[in-house]
């Protein structure tokens, strides 16, 4: 009997740390397995021990010890079976396998022997090549999401007998190849869903136009039917293409939280989450008792949609505040503090009161008197001043829906947002900020001066449509990236006029 040494990894947040795994065998009786082990690592031994059955391997009859290192870090999952019964089999003899201690080992095993996916195999993989491994061996429904990883061997094994066979020397199995940058340029571009498709609405693309340049927050207010959410489809499709490193980022995350599904690859385009208003704010912000990724953090790098914001409940609303101020979100628990990346886009939709047609220009409002502003109320004065976009839409008519003329692609709006961002990019080139929306006060009073004739306007504004104080600072910020897209260097009065009307809400009596 020899101590056997080998290698998995726990994942905490979206990263990854190596986990030592050691197994001796002693004289005695029992499988003892040591190093915080959850439930799911205990139940390991039976799994383990009705796969030796199957292929005919024993399990040894003397006292097993297995010791997860480090010791003092929880291990949970049933993602440990592999290295487990590999350890198992070395230390009693029955597979040489020289080169185990060379290889990240994780794997879920059946009862057959066969190997089930595992979640965090990109986080894993980034970590095993960091700290230098020559492979990783893992299901291979997983191999292609850890091939994205260069410079380790990605070995993707169906079963137990392939894996012994390959650390045995008796089967050959070729690194998983795959060229991360030509798949990323190949799907970079790749939506379904296009703003040429979109009949009238003129108005409502030219603010979501603004919010993509700007990294801006939107809330569009209008009746059932009106296209609220065919537009806020659309919205990926004209924001900047992702980045190699955020597509990697973004990646890590849906692989953590297991959403990459079977033959998962690079994820290329932006998220767009769509949460149903039966949501939990832990489902939304992230957490539980193995902390979690939430819809926000699945959202990174891309968009939140809430359709009919007003339906959410309030405290599940209250908890995005500090995301989307921060763009992270901190689970704390007990023994460890996870932090998530949050850094997305919210657009929501709602309608303008509970029936749906206050304010339409056919049919008629039957609520009652107060019922409108109650149902606005809904929505938290503090989560409206983080949206810097309130949009009216309305029905599209039948002469609009009709037309022959063709309506602008996502493709030519979203040229003149890159431009824009690049502007935003040169001016923020020292600071860790990316776009306007990220600007603090200071900020905003550094990058978003206005002369006097703007002034002016800025402030009759305020005084004849009882705009509130909260609305000055997003009015700048939204100006700012009106003229970033209008290719000028100053504010002009014509920015600053059209980022007024897209503050609908902080009207005084606007429901009234």
């Amino acid at each position: 009997m020899i101590l056997s040494k080998g290698y998995g990894s726990a994942v905490f947040g979206v990263n990854a740390q190596v986990i030592t795994i050691e197994v001796n065998i002693v004289d005695g009786t029992k499988f003892y397995l040591s190093g915080l082990p959850d439930g799911a690592v205990k139940e390991s031994e039976h799994r383990i021990e009705s796969v030796f059955k199957y292929f005919e391997y024993r399990m040894p009859r003397k006292k097993v010890v297995v010791n997860m290192a480090p010791a003092d870090i929880r291990k949970e999952g049933s993602s440990y079976d592999l290295p487990i019964a590999l350890g198992v089999l070395k230390s009693s003899g029955q597979i040489t396998a020289p080169d185990m201690e060379k290889y990240v080992i994780m794997g879920e095993l059946a009862l057959d022997g066969n190997l089930r996916p595992i979640k965090g195999a990109l986080p894993i993989a980034i970590e095993a090549r960091k700290q230098g491994f020559k492979g990783f061996i893992l299901p291979s429904e997983n191999a292609n999401e850890a091939a994205i990883v260069n410079n380790l061997d990605v070995i993707g094994v169906d079963n137990l007998i392939e894996a012994i066979e390959f650390l045995d020397g008796k089967r050959e199995i070729e690194p998983l190849a795959y060229d991360t940058r030509e798949h990323f340029y190949n799907q970079l571009n790749d939506y379904e869903a296009d703003f040429s498709n979109v009949q009238g609405q003129e108005n409502i693309k030219r603010a979501l136009e603004i919010a993509a340049a700007g990294g801006h927050n939107v809330i569009m207010i209008g009746p059932p039917g009106a296209g609220k959410t065919m537009l806020a489809k659309r919205l990926p499709s004209i924001l900047p293409p992702l980045d190699l490193h955020e597509a990697l980022e973004t990646t890590k995350i849906h692989s953590v939280a297991g959403k990459l599904g079977g033959n998962a690859q690079l994820i290329t385009r932006r998220p767009f989450r769509s949460p149903h208003h039966t949501i939990s704010d832990v489902a939304l912000v992230g957490g539980g008792g193995v902390p979690q990724p939430g819809e926000i953090s699945l959202s990174h790098n891309g968009v939140l949609f809430l359709d009919e914001l007003p339906e959410f409940k309030r405290t599940v609303l209250e908890v995005m505040r500090q995301p989307l101020e921060e763009r992270k979100v901190t689970i704390s628990r007990a023994k460890i503090s996870v932090d998530f990346p949050a850094n997305f886009m919210l657009i929501a939709s709602m309608n303008p009161c509970p029936c749906g047609y206050y304010n339409h220009p056919e049919k008629e409002c039957v609520c009652g008197a107060g019922q409108v502003q109650r149902y606005l109320n809904k929505v938290s004065g503090p989560l409206l001043d983080r949206i810097d976009l309130h949009v009216e839409v309305t029905p599209v008519s039948f002469d609009e829906m009709t037309q022959n003329r063709k309506a602008e692609s996502s493709e030519q709006i979203r040229k003149r947002v890159i431009t824009a961002r690049t502007i935003q990019q040169e001016r923020f080139k020292e600071m860790e900020i990316h776009s306007n929306s990220m600007m603090g006060s200071q900020m905003v009073k550094e990058v978003c001066q206005i002369n006097e004739a703007g002034k002016t306007l800025l402030k009759t504004a305020m005084e004849r449509l009882g705009l509130s104080a909260r609305a000055y600072d997003r009015i700048l910020k939204v100006s700012r990236t009106i003229a970033d897209l209008d290719g000028k260097e100053n504010i002009g009065i014509e920015h600053l006029a059209e980022a007024i009307q897209y503050r609908s809400l902080d009207r005084e009596g606007w429901a009234s």
